[in-house]
């Protein structure tokens, strides 16, 4: 379970972005047998981009940022 201080949070996500969230866990689950949630996948997401120092001071939209972090993904 959880090891530090958490805060229950609501999202509104396009319809496309839980299947693709779905997808992954399924791909995940049926590669590893590891039963990730969307939870964890956006957690997941969220602290690697903290821990990656990136500097997204600059956007000024989603739009923004997602094309800066597509970029820099690859």
């Amino acid at each position: 379970m959880h090891r530090e201080a958490w805060t229950r949070v609501s999202i509104i996500l396009f319809e496309r972005q839980v299947l693709a969230l779905d997808r992954l866990t399924t791909s995940i689950r049926s590669k590893t047998g590891a039963a990730l949630t969307r939870a964890e996948v956006i957690r997941a997401l969220l602290d690697s981009l903290h821990q990656s120092r990136l500097d997204v001071t600059t956007v000024a939209s989603g739009a923004d940022l997602k094309r800066l972090l597509v970029q820099k993904l690859g």
